[in-house]
């Protein structure tokens, strides 16, 4: 049964659920943390389809929510701090057999004792608390990119699903799930390339919020049905204003969202991330137009410098975003020529023998070696058709997650996975607020030298609302 929105919103408002509580409200046992979900439910008898809840209904949501009816699940419950949004969502499940109960506060949601899994679909500000209360409560959890909203939450929940024995998590880059993605890192890896020693990634987003425009000082009335208290949550106060956070909008406040790299980096970052095999930065610059303000810079160019890496050399990875692109004379030629224009979005990944270039989500659908006149498609590449096939082949990104939380294969964006290369994409944030070229520790999560950016490496929470 869902329960009642005005009675919920006094509960969202109370501090964070201790671990111990949770079990106590969820009615799990203390042994389905120890032995892990799974293991559990398999000496149970396992349920023949995973009950999920997906949390966060806007665009993302949605379509994650449509995604689902496609996998092997039943959605037991929707939530959202907008009421309004229920109405759009239950329109994805029209056709569905299942009838979800609806719920404001995730708490509440995270109690039931018959739910399995979560799909969290927020704002960035609220992916880590619900993560963090989600694997607590012994659920499996999927959650859109990137992972967190700061450094340290990224950190934190790699750490904390290391100890969450048997729950399956995912991170939403979908690209993750792309046979192109994964031949491409199968390619590089084997030496195709040669050494690379640069790569440039680019989105040319308009983002539809008015960059660097101050946070307003004036509010409109809260529509009915919208809990602006808890959409604000842990990030500071804000009046609620028409057209300028909810919904969408929130992405470019970095009070909220990361940003234009943030929205897309764990996608365009993701194949030269695995193929590359890349640490933490050792450097990390951004220069915009509109650096240091609440909003996202109009247009932002970054730089990544990473050490060598064993027998690989040191690398720079460029992020350029809003209107900007690479220099002309980077991109090659059969590129540009092959799309008919500069494409608007980008991953070039240069290399000594050659250089594969995709979009963000494929990484690499192209390959193109020294001594060929045109592109070919990677996956039907003549010249290196016999690399073996080394990594497994994905039936979907959520898929995937569904079935490994049925004891079926291991995701291939795990929270280890998928939070490490949200603090290289985070570490980018960092210096854009900073508005300094950072040395950059990543195993510390620190500029050595600039200690002024460890308040953007952990972001504060408002009173009450730290977990």
């Amino acid at each position: 049964m869902s329960a009642m929105p005005h009675l919920l919103v006094n509960k969202v408002k109370t501090n964070g659920l201790s671990r111990r509580r949770f079990l106590k409200l969820s009615g799990v046992a203390t042994d389905a943390l120890t032995l892990g979900v799974p293991a559990l439910l398999k000496a149970k008898g396992a349920l023949t389809k995973l009950n999920v809840a997906h949390i966060g209904l806007g665009g993302m949501g949605r379509t994650r929510l449509t995604e689902m009816l496609g996998c092997n699940a039943n959605v037991i419950a929707l939530c959202d701090v907008d009421e309004n949004q229920f109405g759009e969502a239950e329109k994805s499940l029209a056709k569905a057999a299942f009838k979800p109960a609806h719920y404001v506060d995730y708490r509440e949601l995270l109690a039931r004792p018959d739910l399995d899994a979560v799909v969290i679909a927020t704002p960035d500000h609220w992916h880590a608390p619900i993560a963090t209360a989600a694997l607590q409560a012994g659920k499996h959890v999927f959650c859109e990119k990137p992972l967190t909203h700061s450094v340290a939450e990224a950190r934190q929940l790699r750490e904390l699903s290391r100890q969450s024995t048997g729950l399956v998590t995912q991170m939403g880059n979908q690209g993750s799930a792309s046979g192109n993605l994964r031949r491409g890192i199968e390619v590089i890896q084997a030496g195709a390339l040669g050494q690379i020693r640069e790569v440039h990634c680019w989105i040319f987003d308009p983002f539809g919020t008015t960059p660097g425009q101050p946070i307003p000082t004036v509010g409109d009335p809260v529509p009915a049905g919208m809990h602006w208290d808890a959409w604000l949550g842990p990030g500071p106060g804000r009046a609620f204003k028409n057209g300028c956070y909810h919904p969408w909008h929130w992405r470019a406040w970095l009070d909220f969202g990361s940003g234009v790299i943030g929205n897309f980096g764990c996608h365009n970052l993701n194949l030269p991330y695995r193929a590359l095999k890349l640490d933490y930065p050792v450097r990390v610059e951004s220069h915009g137009d509109l650096m240091g303000l609440p909003a996202y810079s109009g247009r932002n160019r970054m730089r990544f410098d990473f050490a060598a890496r064993g027998d690989l050399a040191p690398m720079t990875l460029w992020w350029y975003d809003c209107k900007l692109m690479p220099p002309s004379e980077v991109v090659p030629k059969t590129v540009v020529d092959h799309f008919g224009e500069m494409p608007k979005m980008g991953v070039l990944i240069l290399g000594e023998n050659g250089f594969t270039f995709g979009d963000a989500w494929n990484g690499s659908e192209y390959i193109q070696l020294k001594g060929e006149k045109n592109l070919s498609a990677i996956q039907h590449h003549a010249a290196t058709k016999d690399i073996p096939v080394s990594l497994p082949r994905s039936p979907g990104h959520l898929a995937e997650w569904v079935n490994a939380c049925g004891g079926g294969s291991a995701t291939f964006s795990s929270f280890e996975t998928g939070g490490h290369l949200t603090e290289i994409v985070l570490s980018g944030v960092v210096a854009l607020r900073t508005q300094k070229a950072l040395d950059w520790n990543g195993p510390e999560m620190r500029a050595t030298n600039a200690p002024e950016a460890q308040q953007f490496v952990r972001l504060p929470a408002r009173t009450g609302w730290k977990i």
